[in-house]
């Protein structure tokens, strides 16, 4: 075999996986054809294979040149000879099959050869079986694919990381319309924990979206998203709603009401699964926590009328208004009762005392549900709409199981809860929550036929590195997952910029990863040190990847792969693009309105940037009011696809041919009529609209 053009050399030195290979004198050119195919030799991440008996030991290789020659040879070696070091990952049958890990060692002498692309075609080409999801090519063989072991990447869990503008965004798109193929996978469920609220638009065709503030205007595909308070945990919901206690006294009293709130409930409106006395603090069972608010403010903060009959609860002293009606607040607005102030002297009036027997020896929880029930932006947890709203006496419309069902159980393969608007302050808290009622919900339903065991889901958590770090409900529930969530058909992605700052339980678990550019070496060291293989040589390459380049490793895969990853169509890519600061395009065919080479408009208007702040809304009212009517007409052009006005607003609206639309306002009809009959829509815009007009993005 020494005169195959495949022969590289000799096996000199094994260390464990670790193999140096003394190479072979006369391929000097450092170039070997095979089969009319050129290969360089000594390529670094390129593969090679030691024929053992009737099987293939295949090795990368990492290290070519002197740094590779055994250290008790360094001295001996002449000048001339080339070594290069070989990380073993597998072996396979010489019909091609492929499996990791090995059951033989080589020994001094063995034969290395190059690996050929027919080679390669046999261990990966099998693009026909549906449980490999193609997503991409090979970063040397364009017309290999690079093919993922579907079943590995969903339940042994897995991670995309890569630095910011790496491509990983449009990576996690890619793979998440190949796994919604709903021909390949009529059953596939997927639910993406979207932080920034990039992926609506890419796949609101494959998706529900569920999000805070849902736009409701005509033609969306928006949701509401609702997080019942009485689904949560009393630990969850004390910290997001009561705050921390200052002595157990008072977090006793609170869990005893509202457990007592719970049994009434139940007693009350029966449901499957539980009783009154199998009912504990932490079962997901309505109750009008309004109601309990207010009762206990009473009981705590409340001023009684000493000298008159009946217990101090029926003699509150309320402060009276201007008309003389009591301000006794109102519980289900969440306004406290005002009462009147202390007096121990009968000449000021009725004496009014403090009441001697408070529930709790400190407000300051009060106080803190109370501000929180008033805040809208709280109102996805404490007024959880019509339906999941208790009255006062616990009664719901719905219960947890359509929320459920259109979290996981929908018509469509994608659900994205788009996070964008929960407040900073409980986001970790919030996708803790989310994390654990789903979790819950598939472990002790995994008999059943939408449990996970017999559905299985893939849980997609972007921007991982901000909650799962060192602390936080996220970090302690993903931990279950990543550890037992397998056998129960829950798998994760996480999706991370920064992987040194993600718990190191949880990167150690992930059995693939999708390794984009990382230029930082703490970043990288994380990721050598979290694979299976030492591919110490491989993660090296990692900064100097291209943008959309990988290298996937892992379990999913049958060999380490560097891979074009296959980017998804314009239209289906994440709203994650850097700004443009200067178009190279010229202007007049340019897709995109603003960036410093366009003019700006004489007028700008920051009574819209401020609204948009008061509102925590990217989407100001005027914006939402006028596309509930907006009718465009499609148009020729190089760069426009379609043109339509509002003459009661003056608002122009421009659709791109990359399916983005902006919003011009106060707009002449004049201008407007003028832009539909302009021979050239993209100059015209440049001329007479870009930078004259303040605009949006919609």
């Amino acid at each position: 075999m020494k005169n195959n053009s495949t022969y590289l050399g000799t096996v000199q030195d094994v260390t464990g996986t670790t193999i140096r290979v003394a190479m072979v004198n006369d391929s000097l050119s450092g170039l070997t054809y095979v089969n009319g195919e050129g290969y360089r030799i000594g390529q670094i991440g390129s593969f090679v294979k030691i024929p053992i008996g009737y099987k293939y030991l295949f090795g990368i290789i990492t290290q070519v040149g002197a740094g590779a020659v055994p250290e008790n040879q360094v001295e001996n070696q002449p000048y001339g000879n080339r070594w290069i070091t070989i990380q073993l990952v597998g072996e396979g049958q010489r019909t091609g099959e492929f499996q990791r890990g090995i059951s033989h060692y080589p020994t001094i002498s063995d034969e290395v050869h190059l690996v050929s692309e027919e080679d390669l075609k046999k261990i990966y080409g099998q693009p026909d079986k549906p449980y490999f999801v193609n997503v991409g090519h090979l970063a040397g063989a364009e017309s290999i694919p690079a093919l993922i072991d579907v079943n590995k990447l969903i339940t042994r869990h897995s991670a995309v990381v890569g630095t910011t503008g790496s491509g990983k965004s449009t990576t996690v798109a890619s793979l998440l319309n190949a796994l919604s193929d709903t021909e390949k996978y009529p059953s596939s469920r997927i639910l993406v924990f979207d932080i920034h609220g990039e992926y609506g638009q890419a796949l609101k065709d494959k998706a529900n979206i569920y999000k805070i503030n849902a736009d409701k205007s005509e033609g969306s595909v928006e949701k509401e998203l609702y997080l019942p308070f009485w689904a949560l945990s009393f630990e969850e919901l004390c910290e997001i709603s009561f705050g921390k206690f200052n002595n157990e006294k008072d977090q006793n009293a609170i869990l005893e009401r509202i457990l007592q709130e719970k049994i009434k409930t139940i007693k009350t409106y029966p449901c499957k699964g539980i009783n009154k006395d199998t009912v504990n603090i932490d079962s997901p069972v309505p109750f009008n926590l309004n109601q309990l608010w207010y009762d206990l403010y009473k009981e705590t903060l409340g001023r009684f009328y000493r000298d008159r009959e009946g217990s101090q609860l029926e003699n509150l002293a309320y402060e009276t208004d201007a008309s003389g009606n009591e301000l006794k607040g109102s519980p289900q607005e969440a306004i406290p009762p005002i009462f009147k102030k202390l007096n121990q002297n009968n000449a000021n009036g009725e004496r009014v005392q403090q009441l001697s027997d408070t529930v709790l020896n400190s407000s300051q929880q009060l106080h803190s549900l109370g501000s929180k029930l008033r805040i809208p932006r709280y109102d996805f947890v404490f007024k959880p709409g019509i339906e999941w709203t208790p009255e006062a006496d616990g009664k719901t419309t719905q219960d947890l199981d359509t929320l459920m069902k259109g979290w996981i159980g929908s018509d469509k393969p994608i659900t994205i809860l788009d996070l964008s608007g929960v407040p900073i302050t409980i986001l970790n808290t919030i996708i803790g929550v989310l994390l654990r009622i789903i979790y819950d919900g598939l472990f002790w339903s995994r008999e059943l036929s939408q449990g996970g065991k017999q559905r299985p889901l893939l849980l997609l958590m972007e921007e991982a590195h901000n909650y799962l770090n060192s602390e936080g409900s996220a970090l302690s529930i993903v931990q279950k997952i990543v550890k037992e969530g397998r056998k129960y058909g829950i798998g994760t992605m996480i999706v991370s910029q920064r992987p040194s700052e993600i718990n190191s339980t949880i990167l150690s678990q992930c059995g693939t990863f999708f390794a984009l550019r990382l230029s930082n070496s703490t970043d990288r060291g994380h990721i050598t040190s979290a694979v299976s293989d030492n591919l110490e040589g491989l993660t090296n390459m990692l900064p100097i990847l291209k943008t959309g380049e990988a290298i996937i490793l892992g379990e999913a895969a049958k060999l380490p792969m560097r891979t074009i990853i296959k980017a998804p169509s314009k239209d289906r890519r994440p709203d994650s693009q850097d700004p443009i600061v200067f178009d190279e395009i010229e202007s007049e065919n340019s897709l995109r309105p603003g960036g410093w080479g366009n003019k700006m408009e004489e007028i700008p208007n920051y009574e819209e940037v401020i609204e948009s702040w008061r509102a925590q809304n990217p989407k100001i009212e005027r914006i939402i009011k006028i596309k509930k009517t907006m009718e465009r007409k499609p148009v020729t052009s190089s760069n426009i696809s379609s043109i339509g006005y509002d003459e009661n607003t003056s608002t122009l609206e421009i659709e791109f041919l990359n399916n983005t639309i902006y919003q011009y306002f106060d707009v002449p009809q004049s201008i407007y009529q003028d832009f539909m009959q302009a021979n050239s829509h993209g100059q015209f815009l440049v001329m007479n609209i870009k930078g004259v007009y303040r605009y949006s993005k919609i």
